[in-house]
């Protein structure tokens, strides 16, 4: 097998490349050489243009045991790319396509894929173990020596090619410049999802968002785009309120400066007895439970964004009975194939603001240098270009 270098001459064959690799839980990833297999039936083989990281990728290159846990591992599920080979019944992609590799599936075709009431997936939703959509525990990557490479959440995106089901697979607008389309993968249409889909924010609403990371602050641009009147961001880092008002944010809150109070108590008294709209963006359950109580009494909607399966969450269940609603939120309730090129031609009409989410760039060798300014909190989003010099 050759190295890459160009997309015919490879269809069919295993390509050679490079991949950052997660070995050992807690360690750092290794850049190694690995051969990407190529599609089967209904899978796409792309070149990835670049990809960035979030917090998942943090956590689960931490994490050393539960069902979801293996090694190794090629993480990375926020990218863009350029369709390379396609397997058979692969309809609607084709050779050189722009495409947005996706976590959450969306067959198009199963009941809840064509409910316009969510954006589950009855037909492929509920495995989040498989290495591949339709193959089960079948790996697409092998290292130097032989051995199976696991995937991640269908996508793998660090490599420089990865292999995914066309139910994780969004073509998009070639305009769009590929370090902005990168965002729109995950945590920015997560965000914007939210404010626009599961709460579906009213113009002049009052909103509270917990967590301003990535995820927090495009609930903010989601709100913002919503004509939301008041917008409160919620985070124990100062550095983050700044960067907030880019997103439209007009109060913010530290917890660490509230004193004796409850940051409840202090959203109630900022926003007149509540807010209409507050998100947990974070996956603490009390910081759930603050923000279900800083919502409005009989009307306030709370929408979780923040995930922690291990700890159980405990509600004002009086709250609830007096009207209050709560609800999770996955992907935003976005429909990746129908509402992802929403987005792309919103932000090319200069409605939304993708450009502030960007704070680093770096090449893709320097992916663990990505990883320690994420874990440190001094990185939103980081791109990882997979040819800058």
């Amino acid at each position: 097998m050759e190295k890459t270098s160009s997309f015919s001459s490879h269809e069919g064959k295993p390509i050679r490349c490079k991949a950052a690799i997660c070995r050992k839980a807690g360690e750092a990833l290794v850049i190694e050489e690995i051969h990407v297999y190529p599609p089967q039936a209904y899978e796409v083989r792309i070149k990835i243009i670049c990809t960035t990281l979030c917090h998942t990728d943090l956590a689960f290159s931490k994490y050393d045991s539960g069902p979801l846990v293996r090694f190794p591992r090629i993480l990375g599920h926020e990218a863009v790319g350029v369709v390379e080979s396609i397997g058979e019944h692969a309809d609607g992609f084709k050779q050189g396509d722009v495409v947005l590799p996706v976590f959450h599936p969306h067959c198009e075709e199963c009941r809840d894929c064509k409910s316009s009431k969510g954006n589950w997936c009855t037909r492929f939703a509920e495995d989040v173990v498989s290495n591949t959509r339709r193959y089960g525990m079948a790996s697409r990557f092998k290292d130097s020596m032989g051995e199976d490479i696991h995937h991640f959440l269908f996508v793998s995106s660090f490599s420089e090619y990865t292999v995914v089901d066309i139910a994780h697979l969004v073509k998009i607008s070639p305009e769009i410049p590929l370090d902005r389309a990168v965002l729109l993968s995950c945590g920015v249409s997560t965000g914007i999802g939210a404010a626009w889909k599961t709460a579906d924010i009213e113009e002049g609403s009052t909103v509270a968002v917990f967590g301003l990371g990535a995820v927090g602050l495009a609930v903010g641009e989601g709100a913002r785009l919503r004509g939301a009147a008041q917008i409160i961001g919620i985070d124990i880092n100062p550095d983050k309120f700044a960067l907030g008002k880019k997103f439209g944010f007009t109060d913010f809150v530290n917890p660490t400066l509230c004193a004796d109070k409850k940051i409840s108590e202090v959203i109630k008294e900022i926003a007149g007895g509540g807010v209409d709209y507050s998100f947990e963006c974070v996956g603490i359950t009390s910081v759930l439970s603050e923000a279900f109580i800083s919502t409005r009494t009989g009307t306030g909607k709370t929408v979780a964004l923040g995930i922690n399966p291990a700890a159980p969450t405990e509600l004002d269940s009086f709250g609830l009975f007096r009207g209050k609603h709560v609800c999770g939120s996955l992907f935003g309730g976005l429909k990746p194939k129908l509402d992802i090129p929403i987005l792309v031609d919103r932000y090319l009409k200069k409605e939304l603001n993708l450009d502030s989410f960007i704070t680093h760039e770096l090449k893709f060798e320097d992916i663990n240098k990505a990883f320690d300014l994420l874990e440190k909190g001094k990185s939103l989003r980081c791109i990882l270009w997979m040819d800058k010099k």
